[in-house]
């Protein structure tokens, strides 16, 4: 438990897991064994569904996820994946006439859903920013040498401007002059479309939560490979929207779908995005400096974490997944929250000082190390149930499986960790 683990014990657990289980179970069977992209699922069972469809936040998760691990580990491997991810999503993903991305593809890789969703445009340029940071550090490491070091220099560029190009779409298109954010979805030519619902579980509503927690997210990082004036106003006016909007100052937690005007459409509550949007928020605003906004957001976020604290945690560590009203209505354990929670309270343990959030986070990592690591099959289970059973039903990739969560959550873990580490 916590209490007995120093620092470096926890690092030593995230490493391990995340090299030896995580990222070693995606080098494995992610990659299509029929061309170069990447298979659209696989079963608890590590069955390959041949026939699934290749989604773009599955594409643009994987390219994030090991352009980060390479940017931690210096291991090339790493990289390597990374830009088979790179160029499946730009040759296949891509859409040339139109500009953006395809929803999804078919097991074949011709276009199945044409749409273009906000949140998988986020994800693209998250991804590709993650990459150029990639590349700067592939310079950094010296492994990039005379011809090579200037093809990865093209390659740089033409990231950074792709994003650009992301980013000036969903400005033009997306963003509501009116009343602030982004809708939700638009057909492949940016007209105005009624299929605007992220998934099957989400309201078809005309704006989200979600989409715009990760929006936030890709502009933040974003920001760290493109510092421009034109990017800071628009991270700016959207931690501003979501501040104003999407938290309920009241009670700390999201609210999850709006219409145009930002009237509120669910009294859910979701534990996972709380979590995640408190530490994500406070980044943003570090990225975007400035003493007010830090301490303000600081506030929100901690507020936040709070009632995550107090509402969304089990006696056994584990965050349950949604409730409405104080009621819980859905008490199981999904894998992400799990994820989201230890990074989410170790920030907060940062910002306040408070040892309850450090040992909260430290009870998520042992509910996960416990309850939702498969030892025999490797990754992570899809979710436990309230009496942490594990979930064999859903998938272990898939559309909605991807290593994002975990893989950051370690990544995001160790660079705290270490940081503390150095300081003490």
């Amino acid at each position: 438990m916590l209490e007995t683990r120093t620092d470096r014990e926890w690092i030593g657990q995230l490493d391990a897991e995340l090299k030896h289980n995580i990222l070693a179970f995606w080098l494995k069977h992610a990659p299509s064994p029929t061309d170069e992209g990447f298979v659209g699922e696989i079963g608890a069972d590590l069955g390959v569904h041949a026939e699934a469809d290749r989604s773009l936040v599955l594409n643009a998760r994987i390219l994030w996820t090991f352009a980060a691990a390479y940017r931690h580990y210096a291991d090339i491997a790493y990289l390597d994946m990374a830009e088979r991810a790179y160029r499946y999503l730009r040759s296949n993903f891509a859409d040339a006439e139109h500009g953006g991305y395809y929803w999804m593809l078919s097991a074949q890789g011709a276009v199945s859903e044409d749409k273009k969703q906000v949140y998988g445009q986020a994800f693209v340029i998250y991804a590709l920013s993650e990459y150029a940071l990639a590349l700067d550090a592939l310079r950094e490491h010296e492994l990039a040498k005379d011809a090579a070091a200037g093809q990865q220099n093209g390659l740089r560029a033409e990231l950074e401007e792709e994003c650009r190009r992301i980013f000036a779409l969903l400005e033009r298109h997306s963003l509501d002059p009116q009343h602030g954010g982004y809708i939700e979805a638009h057909a492949r030519d940016w007209s105005e479309t009624d299929d605007l619902s992220l998934s099957g579980k989400d309201l078809n509503e005309k704006k989200s939560m979600n989409t715009h927690l990760h929006v936030l997210e890709g502009y933040t990082n974003l920001y760290r490979i493109w510092p421009s004036e034109t990017l800071r106003r628009s991270l700016a006016e959207l931690l501003e929207v979501t501040l104003t909007h999407i938290v309920d100052a009241q009670t700390g937690h999201f609210l999850l779908f709006f219409d145009e005007a930002w009237d509120s459409k669910s009294r859910h509550v979701s534990y996972g995005h709380d979590i995640e949007g408190s530490w994500l928020l406070f980044e943003a605003a570090e990225v975007l400096g400035g003493e007010e906004r830090i301490e303000r957001v600081r506030g929100v976020a901690l507020h936040m974490a709070q009632a995550v604290l107090a509402r969304g945690v089990d006696t056994d560590g584990g965050l349950w997944n949604e409730a409405e009203d104080g009621t819980l209505v859905d008490d199981g354990k999904d894998w992400w929250p799990q994820a989201e929670a230890m990074v989410g309270f170790y920030n907060a343990y940062q910002l306040s000082g408070d040892e309850a959030y450090r040992e909260a986070a430290g009870r998520s990592w042992d509910f996960i190390r416990e309850h939702l690591v498969d030892r025999e099959r490797g990754e992570w289970y899809w979710s436990v149930s309230n009496d942490r059973v594990p979930n064999t039903k859903e998938p272990k990739l898939g559309a909605w499986k991807c290593p994002y969560h975990n893989s950051r959550a370690c990544l995001e873990m160790l660079v705290r960790l270490e940081r503390r580490s150095q300081q003490h």
